[in-house]
């Protein structure tokens, strides 16, 4: 500096040195720009100041977003709607729970549209067991049935493309479709030696609800094949059917009911189960719990019982059987039961997505607890290939077996 205070001006030394000032603190602004956080960088995103619970370092998250903008070869074609999407569905995959899932807008709408029925199908119920899509029961009178497609079956492909990554909504999406139009499912059974492919044109589904039949030696049989809103009233026709003939032992048929409403099983359980008595409880994450009890319709309270379950019997289904059992010690005979036992609620988000959450789990009332294991029977009896090649049904002869003795 002492140079150049001999050979400049006073006034040309101070432009000069706010020169430097001004060099080094661009610098530093463009240091600091590159190194300010990734969530700074994505411009226009609504909701960042939201975004950032304070227990957790968002800061990652932000980071990739920040790069794949930057640096993603076809940076263009980048639909930022598609990126929150796809990072929420994550977020909610996330949790290892198949029931609780994230609906853009499209599957909310298809969503929507299933539950008013106004849909084309194969009739199957299907849900996720051990990470793999599972056919939980195929409808009576199905497209699903008539093509052999059976409970436990495992969906490797739908029209070819890998369910490995697919959630419970997605899959279902792909397998419904217009009717008449047909469907390709890739599935393996444990009595397979290979995978094989089943072809099924989508039709209107009728979902059928209950069955009877008079088995002989003062035995009837009510199978109950689902548990809508009509169900009540059709078990309270069986009943009477039933309470009408000259029949006093009952068979309750529950194999490949893959469940419903929760206060249909309640209504079908106050028939058994006398007033008051717990039909199931319902239990939320912070430990409170909703008690459902039976009205106490009284009728069959002392009739004798049995209970048929197999690998297709969830949800709902899964509630009355075991309150059955834990009420009335009615024996349960087949197979094991699905191990559906949650409850989800469906909230609506804005631009028309859905959370669907699982926000409770359903006990039975001694307090076991239904989900991913399911219900053992009393009576465990398989039915193998050569059963079904022959006509036999060796589950409801043991039922009516053990009715003979009671």
């Amino acid at each position: 500096m002492p140079f150049l205070q001999r050979y400049l001006k006073p006034s040309v030394i101070v432009l000069i040195s706010l020169a430097i000032i001004a060099a080094s603190f661009g610098g530093g602004v463009y240091v600091g720009y590159e190194r300010r956080p990734a969530i700074e960088k994505v411009k226009g995103v609504l909701g960042q100041e939201t975004a950032k619970p304070q227990e957790v370092d968002f800061s990652q998250f932000w980071e990739v977003w920040s790069r794949l903008e930057d640096k993603y070869v076809d940076r263009g074609k980048i639909d930022r709607q598609e990126l929150v999407y796809g990072a929420i569905s994550g977020l909610v995959r996330s949790l290892g729970d198949p029931y609780t899932t994230f609906l853009p807008p499209q599957q909310a709408k298809q969503f929507r549209e299933d539950v008013k029925g106004s849909f084309g199908g194969i009739g199957a119920e299907i849900g996720i067991r051990k990470d793999m899509l599972t056919v939980i029961a195929p409808l009576k009178g199905s497209p699903a049935e008539r093509a052999g497609l059976k409970a436990g079956d495992k969906i490797f492909k739908i029209n070819g493309t890998s369910t490995a990554d697919l959630s419970l909504e997605e899959a279902v999406g792909f397998i419904r479709g217009e009717i008449g139009t047909e469907v390709a499912l890739t599935i393996s059974r444990d009595s397979f030696d290979e995978v094989k492919e089943l072809k099924i044109v989508r039709q209107q589904v009728v979902i059928p609800i209950i069955e009877t039949a008079a088995k002989g030696d003062g035995i009837f049989s009510i199978h109950l094949l689902n548990f809508n809103e009509q169900s009540p009233q059709e078990f309270r026709n069986a009943v009477r059917e039933f309470v009408f003939s000259d029949h006093r032992k009952l068979i309750l048929d529950l194999r490949s009911n893959p469940g419903g409403f929760l206060d249909a099983a309640v209504d079908i359980a106050s028939w058994f189960i006398p007033v008051g008595e717990v039909v199931a409880r319902e239990q939320f994450a912070d430990g409170s719990e909703t008690v459902y009890r039976s009205y106490g319709h009284r009728l069959l309270e002392s009739t004798p019982m049995v209970v048929l379950v197999d690998g297709g019997s969830a949800s709902a289904t899964e509630i009355l059987a075991g309150a059955l059992r834990d009420i009335r010690g009615v024996q349960l005979i087949g197979d094991t039961t699905f191990g559906k036992g949650s409850v989800q609620q469906v909230d609506n988000l804005a631009g028309n997505a859905s959370l669907k959450i699982t926000i409770a789990k359903w006990l039975t009332p001694n307090g076991t607890s239904i989900n991913d294991k399911g219900l053992e029977p009393d009576a465990k009896i398989e039915v193998q290939k050569e059963d079904v090649d022959a006509g036999r049904d060796p589950q409801l002869e043991k039922a009516i077996e053990i009715l003979k003795t009671l």
